[in-house]
């Protein structure tokens, strides 16, 4: 057996989306050619992310990708004797991704990690954490000593950003969750306090967080929108931030006027898409070295690439133990 998954060193191991909609499907194909400016990076660990899931379905805001492809938007592996971090642009521009036993990348969009960084904790990271990060510190400008609420703090990126948040000097991070699940995985990622999200009902939601902080609160992290954001704003004090990077409860919020007007909010949209390359790489390399210290983790599991099609279904209705990771090398 080779070291791209097969025994013919021409082919390697892949998972293949071949219908928008549909798991990918995994089996043998020609292993791909770095031209100039790219590398040929040996895949160790792709995790199974939304964006990844959101463009294979073919309904995208990047129109419908070109099938069969091979997805994974990132990944960790070897470029010689280097461990690097890695994006790619599958399922949102022709080209194959990193669930496969190698992939080409361009060159300058690789980044080294550190000796120590467990290949697939970093990989489910990745840029879920680099959203959580940057949306606290660089828009959100998260000072030393200031309160923040997180909500969807059972999510990777609010796993993250309670554990950032904390590492950036925040002096009390309230989690908001809606599962058990959820909450739990919250309190194991450092949460001063844990609250449930189950309700529409904005003013009570309000209460129920507002009573979970010491004060006011300086920030508000928001991958969900909704109710929960309207209820998070009102606990905000004058001149507080609600940074905003997602919309899993709803795509519109009851924010009321008078809650915006009366305390003179900054209401703040993030999105990764706006990133340079260097903050990226800053962000990435920043991010792995919390994980090799043991300072940031979130909960994954790690398959076999043989299983990404079972695992790719149950990323997708919800049922795994965290952010799925594809061994694949």
């Amino acid at each position: 057996m080779t070291a791209t998954g097969t025994g013919d060193p021409g082919r390697m191991r892949a998972a293949r989306i071949e219908t928008c909609g549909r798991p990918p499907v995994v089996g043998d194909v020609p292993v791909p050619v770095a031209g100039p400016g790219e590398s040929l990076v040996r895949v160790r660990a792709a995790p199974v992310t939304p964006l990844d899931l959101l463009c294979a379905g073919g309904a995208s805001y990047f129109g419908t990708p070109a099938v069969p492809y091979v997805p994974g938007v990132q990944g960790v592996g070897t470029v010689g004797e280097r461990a690097v971090w890695f994006p790619t642009t599958a399922g949102m521009a022709p080209g194959d991704g990193s669930m496969a036993g190698l992939a080409v990348v361009r060159s300058e969009d690789l980044v080294e990690l550190p000796a120590g960084a467990d290949p697939y904790a970093v990989a489910a990271l990745g840029l879920s954490a680099v959203a959580a990060h940057l949306a606290l510190t660089w828009r959100g400008e998260l000072a030393a000593g200031e309160q923040v609420v997180v909500l969807g703090a059972g999510g990777v990126v609010g796993q993250a950003a309670v554990q950032l948040a904390r590492l950036a000097g925040a002096r009390r991070v309230v989690a908001a969750a809606r599962s058990p699940e959820g909450r739990e995985r919250a309190r194991r990622a450092g949460a001063d306090a844990v609250v449930e999200l189950g309700t529409q009902d904005v003013a009570g939601l309000a209460a129920r967080l507002s009573a979970a902080c010491d004060g006011p609160v300086d920030l508000v992290l928001d991958p969900l929108f909704g109710a929960p954001a309207a209820a998070a704003a009102r606990t905000l004090r004058p001149g507080g931030r609600l940074v905003n990077l997602g919309g899993s409860a709803s795509e519109t919020c009851p924010l009321d006027s008078s809650t915006l007007r009366g305390r003179s909010l900054r209401v703040l949209g993030y999105t990764n898409n706006e990133l340079t390359r260097e903050q990226r790489a800053q962000a990435i390399t920043l991010i792995a070295g919390h994980a090799a210290r043991g300072r940031l983790s979130v909960a994954h599991e790690v398959v076999p690439l043989a299983q990404a099609g079972p695992a790719w279904q149950r990323q997708t209705a919800g049922t795994a133990g965290g952010r799925i990771v594809l061994r694949v090398t």
